[in-house]
């Protein structure tokens, strides 16, 4: 490479970012970067692009630490015209003229279409602005009082996810697909049909092997063209509202077959079936010019994945730094996980390798299929396809081409229920695919990435994933890179730890079934007999909490006041400015007039801001601790309790109208939220707990989003867990269908109960589902099933805290002692003078060193105000 070298990236996907990102760190002297991508946005995550569709304020942006290096220029919202290879520059669609030495083709590919009538009004799932029209649109039609039609024309990954998006937004969601079972790229029969039952299970109709014909629409009087339905092939019309096509993508080569000063065939070699070809280096025939990611043409094939995306990257970004790496081949795994549905596929999924043998397990009743393809002499793995149950795919995925150590049905674990056979990786076997990781790597980072400190494999992750890069994209590999770190580490002779912090050497689930099975019930006593010290924030509020959750006790007493975090001690939630919110409870989001009126008139003599939250209550900020039992004495007088915007307990159940007044609902959800809410209402939990209920299919309470949701049918209940937003968020799975009342209420206490006693500190519903070996099956075999016998000890103990609960602020008003708590200072009761505050949209706020709305200068720093939502 000469001296000084400029480079120029053409495209903005993860393939383009992956590139620059190793350049980069190779950082050869005299090396400067352009990337140019007609995208507004900076490079995003588009294999998350499912997370934009259900929350469109998502944040998918790939590291942007990349960009603020000083070798690299980021051009958004440009399109590369042409390339002139004679002159080795690329012309720009702003008129501007980039110069390059070598350039890097990472343009990707276009989300193909279907040569039918009415095509053009379907839309694509394939950017960040795809996925927020189709959100734009449901959501639209939502707030018009309609459910719209969703129809998917695609049965592969993509086609799956957006048809899953589609129903979680509360749409009709269908999927129409030519083949005879679904993603039968990746899957065989047996396993497209397995797929095919849990999808239908998940309220999305399959239409499969046939083909649309046509797009049908309506025209407006304003010429507007409105879907109203697919014509298909064997005569057959499916009603619409919306039309997403999926079927698949074409490489984005438009640049490479006609140039502004030769065509394709002069210089670029092209794929028969679309892309530019490249050599095992990822050279294309044109000089200086490189093909990375989708389009590039590889053996005859473009491939949409990440793994090879990525490879491809850092091959070219080796070969410019003087190196000699090459292509070695596509790595096809798939792993899938939609509405709890678990799809997975590898190697030779279909056994076309001579004399290869299929070991299956299939129970369609359940909708679980499992296979495991090896050699001739049952010794050798060479692929796999798991369906509803893909536990063995993050074992058997780094062994491909190895001798297995085990007998292979020892690996279809759906069949017995027994745990995978203990499994040694070798040092070459690929763990973590999207990033060509291997075990060795992970073997020789463990201890020299900030690892080991504390022995706690969960918190040692996060140090481990940042510098060997294992984990980081598609996340498959995360639990064997779990236990490889746990088995390094107790081969170095290293105890893992499952110790909740330096005081406490058990787990936050033992040190529960410690307390709850011995007589321990203050704090002295559980540091006593099973703590050592003094205690910190790590261990006291999770012994508060258990405390609390056992024997019943309020929160301020028994000692455990000074244990508390902050919100807890004031049985409220404090804000940025040291003032708290007021949140009444307001159960299943029902109230009359007269208390409004309270609110109203509470909010006004307390000068506070008053805001709706997303969870159907009145939050009231801006009050001082020493006014906060004035203020909910009036509140309590009037019938209110403490609405618990504190603490980890549930928040609210939140609910729409249902079938009290609206026309589409099915069951009287807001009577069934109220019940909930007033069952679990001060119910402590390792983290905080909301829950809602819709009364029909059309999800206005956004049931799914939820720990707990409840969905009304025809024929009762849909109960769903394991749903959150947050950082992370999470779609509830599916626990039982067509429930009635009492049944869902005992299901609800046996999780709820199941949940807090097992589950580790600050984990959320989500979290604690995919940690806990098996999964949704296995809550659905305790809750459901009661395969261990202790549903009727579960309920006893929610039935306990149902008789015990009083109202906390209640509890305090009547108790002097209590009430001492809530002083600001303890020598004067006036209010700190320093507090200022401004007036925005008619109401206070705290003062502000930029106003709302204000022109901000030209290089000044920009703050966004969040939104405090307890």
């Amino acid at each position: 490479m000469a001296s000084t070298t400029h480079i120029v990236v053409l495209g903005g996907g993860p393939a383009a970012h992956r590139f620059t990102e190793a350049m980069t760190q190779r950082a050869p002297h005299g090396v400067t970067l352009t990337v140019v991508t007609e995208e507004p946005h900076h490079p995003y995550d588009r294999v998350a692009l499912t997370k934009a569709l259900l929350a469109p304020d998502a944040d998918l942006t790939l590291a942007d630490h990349v960009w603020d290096h000083p070798t690299v220029t980021l051009r958004t919202g440009v399109r590369a015209e042409s390339i002139d290879v004679n002159h080795r520059q690329v012309v720009l669609s702003d008129g501007s003229v980039c110069q390059y030495d070598e350039l890097v083709l990472a343009t990707g590919s276009n989300a193909a279409t279907l040569p039918i009538p009415g095509a053009e009004h379907s839309l694509v799932y394939r950017t960040l602005d795809d996925v927020w029209t189709i959100h734009r649109d449901i959501t639209r039609f939502r707030d018009e009082g309609i459910t719209p039609r969703v129809v998917t024309i695609g049965g592969g990954l993509l086609g799956l996810e957006a048809a899953a998006g589609a129903r979680t937004l509360g749409a009709q969601a269908h999927v129409i697909d030519g083949g005879r079972w679904l993603m039968s790229n990746q899957l065989d029969e047996g396993a497209g049909q397995a797929l095919g039952r849990l999808i239908a299970e998940n309220d999305i109709t399959v239409h499969s092997g046939v083909y649309p014909q046509a797009v049908t629409t309506t025209t407006h009087a304003t010429g507007t063209h409105h879907v109203t339905g697919i014509d298909m092939a064997d005569g057959s019309h499916i009603p619409a509202d919306i039309v997403i096509t999926a079927i698949g993508i074409r490489p984005r080569d438009e640049l490479a077959r006609h140039t502004n000063h030769t065509t394709a065939h002069e210089v670029f070699a092209l794929g028969e079936r679309g892309g530019i070809v490249v050599d095992a280096t990822c050279h294309t025939t044109a000089p200086h010019v490189w093909a990375i990611g989708e389009v590039a043409c590889v053996d005859g094939r473009c491939v949409g994945l990440v793994a090879p995306a990525n490879a491809m990257a850092e091959i070219v970004a080796d070969q410019l730094a003087g190196g000699t790496a090459t292509f070695d081949g596509f790595d096809t795994a798939t792993k899938l996980k939609l509405s709890g549905v678990d799809v997975a596929s590898f190697g030779d999924a279909f056994a076309t390798t001579p004399g290869a043998l299929e070991v299956v397990y299939a129970d369609p009743a359940r909708g679980v299929y499992q296979k495991i393809v090896v050699s001739g002499d049952a010794t050798t793995l060479l692929g796999g396809v798991f369906v509803g149950d893909a536990e063995p795919y993050t074992v058997l995925r780094p062994l491909l081409g190895r001798e297995l150590p085990a007998e292979p049905g020892a690996y279809l674990t759906a069949a017995s229920s027994a745990d995978l056979p203990d499994t040694e990786l070798p040092d070459d076997a690929i763990l973590c695919s999207c990033n060509n990781v291997t075990a060795g790597t992970i073997r020789d980072a463990i201890g020299g990435c900030g690892t080991c400190a504390g022995q706690d494999p969960v918190r040692e992750l996060t140090p481990l994933k940042a510098c060997t890069k294992a984990g980081t994209q598609c996340g498959s590999c995360v639990p064997m890179l779990k236990k490889l770190l746990e088995k390094e580490l107790t081969k170095a002779g290293i105890d893992v730890s499952t110790a909740m912090c330096e005081h406490i050497a058990m787990s936050r689930a033992q040190l529960f079934e410690a307390v709850r099975l011995s007589d321990t019930r203050t704090w002295n006593d559980v540091m006593d007999r099973f703590g050592t010290g003094t205690g910190c924030d790590i261990c006291k509020p999770a012994i508060a909490s258990i405390l609390a959750t056992i024997t019943h006790t309020h929160p301020l007493d028994g000692g455990l006041g000074g244990f508390q975090d902050t919100n807890d001690r004031a049985l409220a939630n404090m804000q940025k400015d040291g003032t708290y919110s007021v949140v009444p409870r307001v159960p299943g989001g029902e109230i009359t007039p007269e208390k409004l009126a309270v609110i109203a008139a509470v909010a006004r003599k307390y000068n506070l801001y008053t805001k709706l939250t997303g969870g159907l209550r009145i939050d009231m900020f801006g009050a001082r601790l020493d006014q906060l039992p004035d203020i909910w004495r009036e509140l309590v007088n009037a019938g209110f309790e403490s609405g618990h915007a504190y603490g980890k307990s549930l928040r609210n159940v939140k609910t729409c109208v249902g079938s009290t007044w609206c026309r589409y609902g099915m069951l009287d959800s807001v009577a069934m939220g109220i019940s909930l809410e007033l069952r679990y209402r001060g119910l402590r939990a390792p983290h905080k707990l909301k829950m809602g209920v819709s009364g029909c299919a059309r999800e206005c309470a956004e049931a799914r989003g939820k720990d707990v949701g409840v969905i009304a049918t025809a024929n009762g209940w849909n109960l769903y867990v394991g749903g959150n937003g947050g950082a992370t968020p999470a779609h509830a799975q599916l626990l039982a269908k067509e429930i009635d009342d009492t049944t869902l209420i005992r299901y609800i206490d046996r999780f709820l109960m199941y949940y807090i006693r097992t589950a580790d500190r600050l984990q959320r519903t989500a979290r604690w589902l995919e940690d806990l070996d098996g999964g949704i099956d296995r809550v659905k075999d305790v809750v459901v099933n009661d395969c261990l016998e202790l549903g009727e000890e579960l309920e006893t103990a929610m039935n306990d805290h149902v008789a015990a609960y009083e109202d906390e602020w209640a509890a305090v008003l009547n108790d002097p002692d209590r009430l001492r708590r809530f002083t600001s200072f303890v020598n004067t009761t006036t209010p700190d003078p320093t507090l200022t505050y401004d007036t925005e949209r008619g109401q206070r706020r705290p003062a502000s060193p930029i106003p709302l709305g204000a022109t901000i200068p030209t290089g000044a720093p920009t703050t966004q105000p969040e939104e405090t939502t307890p």
